[in-house]
């Protein structure tokens, strides 16, 4: 039963439009590449920093966006990429509610196991 208590959960959180007809949805990765594009300033610099291709990275941003219906990134070319509102709003939005789930679900783990 100890080893029980070594453990540790994992809440997987996304965020989808029930209209799209996409299966993308905004969850952890894109969560990542955003805060990536937040502290770097480009969506380049963003990508390359996780280990992605520009071209991969651009294909999820735009595949998401069409899937929620808005708009995450301002791109303006050679100068960078930053977040409009509502991709920031949805970011911090995303990673406080994965926060309290996180803590909630490692709480009911440890109650439940004793």
């Amino acid at each position: 039963m100890s080893q029980l208590k070594k453990l540790e959960t994992s809440v997987r959180l996304s965020v989808k439009n029930p209209d799209a007809e996409s299966g993308s949805v905004f969850g952890r990765g894109i969560a990542d590449l955003c805060m990536g594009v937040r502290e770097r300033g480009s969506l380049n610099a963003a990508a390359k920093s996780m280990g992605m291709a520009y071209s991969k990275a651009w294909r999820i941003i735009k595949d998401t966006e069409a899937a929620l219906g808005i708009q995450l990134l301002n791109r303006d070319g050679a100068h960078g990429s930053e977040l409009t509102d509502e991709g920031n709003k949805l970011l911090d939005t995303y990673i406080a509610i994965d926060e309290k789930l996180s803590q909630e679900a490692q709480k009911l783990y440890a109650e439940m196991i004793g």
